[in-house]
C-alpha cells in the first residue's frame, strides 16, 4: 500500500514522495482553486482539480505491482496526468469511489446537481454559478478525454453510488461494480456497556445517544436536524433529564452549545480502542447526513451492538434495515429523526435490533465476503487487459 502520509507501522504501509514534494502539491492546487474561487476559502476543500500530485510509478512498488488499486487520491497524491502515467504502464488499474469525484468534474458531493450525467458547468460550487465552459467543465473534459482512451474497473462502496455513476456522462463506456467497505469485526465488536460508559465518562444511569464525524461542523453532516431533534426531544423532562449526547470529532463545543440536554464533548479521538468504547457506551448512534456513500462509522457503530438513525438517503438505507436494526428516517425530517432516536432507545425489545445490528454487519460486510468479491474484480480486470501481452 503505498500512501501520501503513514501513521501506522505497518511493514506493508509505504510513504512515497518527499515531504517538501507532497507539501508543494498540495498548496499548488490549493491555490489555484483559491484563484478560482475569487480568494474565497468557503468552498475550498469541497473542489478538486487534481492538477498536481506524486509520480509513483518510479517505485518499486509500483515496478513489482500486477495489479494498480487507486482509492482516494485528492489534494495532492495524485493529478490526473499522474493517473494516466499509470494508465499508459498497462497495468490493469481498479478505482475504489468513496465519493462522487472520479466519476464528475470537481466535486465530491453532487447534492441535487445533475449537470454530471451530460457533461458538467454552470458549477454551483463557483462563483456566480459558474458558466458553462467553467473550471468543472475543464476537470471533466479532461477526465472524459483519459477514460475514453483507457479502461479502469471502478467500483462503488454502495450500490447508490454505483447507480449515479453508472448515470456518469464520463463511465458510460466503463465496468462499475458496487462493493461494500468492510471492518476488522475482531476490533469493533460488541462490549459491556455499563463498563465502557464509565470508562469515558458517561452516566450510567442515563440513554446515551452518539454522533461523531472528523468534523462536526460540516453541514453536509446534517448538524441543523441535529439539533432540531434533540431539542425537540429536550422539549419533554423526562426525556431531557434520562438522555445525555456525547459528541465524537472535531468543533464539538459549538455543537454542544446549540442543545437543550446534557452533551458531553468526547472531542476528537484517534485511538481505535476509545472510539470503539464510545460505540459501545452508546444507545443509538445518529448520522444525519444530507448525502453520504456508506459511513463507516454506522457500520462501526452496528458492529458494536448499537442501533443507528440516519436519514434515507446515499448508501444509508442500505445499512439500516428500518425498524430491524435502527431507523431511517425521512429526508431533512427533524421530527422523524427524533422519532427515530425515541423509537429505538425506547424499544421493548433493545437487545433484538442490537443483535440485529451485529448480524447485518457480519453478513454484508465480512472481510472474507468482500474479499473474495475484490478477487473476482481483479481477475476480471486481468482477464481483460492487454499488460501481459506487452
Amino acid at each position: 500500500m503505498l500512501v501520501a502520509d503513514k501513521d501506522a507501522d505497518n511493514i506493508n504501509v509505504v510513504e512515497t514522495g518527499s515531504a517538501w514534494s507532497k507539501r508543494w502539491a498540495f498548496l499548488w492546487e490549493r491555490l489555484c482553486i483559491f484563484l478560482r474561487l475569487h480568494l474565497s476559502r468557503k468552498r475550498l476543500f469541497e473542489v478538486d482539480i487534481a492538477n498536481s500530485g506524486l509520480d509513483i510509478t518510479n517505485t518499486r512498488e509500483f515496478e513489482e505491482a500486477d495489479i494498480i488499486h487507486l482509492h482516494w487520491i485528492n489534494q495532492g497524491m495524485l493529478s490526473l496526468k499522474g493517473i494516466e502515467k499509470i494508465l499508459k504502464s498497462g497495468k490493469p488499474v481498479v478505482w475504489t469511489m468513496h465519493d462522487a469525484w472520479p466519476s464528475v468534474g470537481i466535486c465530491h458531493l453532487t447534492a441535487n446537481c445533475d449537470n454530471y450525467t451530460r457533461e458538467c458547468g454552470l458549477c454551483r460550487l463557483l462563483p456566480g454559478g459558474g458558466s458553462k465552459k467553467d473550471l468543472s467543465y475543464k476537470i471533466w473534459k479532461k477526465k472524459k478525454d483519459l477514460l475514453e482512451a483507457y479502461p479502469i474497473h471502478f467500483v462503488a462502496c454502495s450500490r447508490w453510488l454505483a447507480d449515479k455513476a453508472l448515470h456518469s456522462g464520463l463511465l458510460q463506456e466503463q465496468n462499475v461494480t458496487a462493493i461494500p467497505n468492510t471492518l476488522d469485526r475482531r476490533v469493533f465488536m460488541r462490549r459491556n456497556k455499563m463498563e465502557a460508559k464509565d470508562m469515558l465518562g458517561l452516566p450510567a444511569g442515563k440513554k446515551v445517544i452518539l454522533f461523531a464525524a472528523q468534523k462536526v461542523t460540516n453541514r453536509y453532516k446534517g448538524m441543523s436536524y441535529l439539533v432540531s431533534a434533540i431539542n425537540k426531544l429536550a422539549a419533554d423532562d423526562s426525556v431531557r433529564n434520562s438522555y445525555v449526547v456525547a459528541l465524537l470529532g472535531g468543533g464539538t463545543d459549538e455543537l454542544a452549545r446549540q442543545m437543550n440536554i446534557d452533551v458531553m464533548p468526547l472531542g476528537y479521538i484517534s485511538d481505535e480502542k476509545k472510539i470503539v468504547e464510545a460505540y459501545n457506551a452508546a444507545d443509538v448512534f445518529v448520522l444525519p447526513s444530507l448525502e453520504d456513500n456508506l459511513p463507516n462509522t454506522i457500520m462501526e457503530a452496528m458492529a458494536c451492538g448499537t442501533p443507528c438513525v440516519g436519514f434515507d438517503v446515499g448508501g444509508i438505507p442500505e445499512m439500516i434495515d428500518h425498524k430491524k436494526n435502527g431507523y431511517v428516517a425521512r429526508y431533512k425530517d427533524p421530527d422523524d429523526l427524533a422519532e427515530g432516536i425515541q423509537w429505538v432507545v425506547g424499544h421493548e425489545r433493545y437487545d433484538s435490533l442490537s443483535d440485529a445490528a451485529v448480524a447485518k454487519v457480519a453478513a454484508d460486510y465480512s472481510q472474507s465476503l468482500v474479499a473474495k468479491r475484490y478477487i473476482d474484480v481483479y481477475n476480471d480486470a486481468l482477464k481483460n487487459t492487454n499488460y501481459y501481452d506487452i
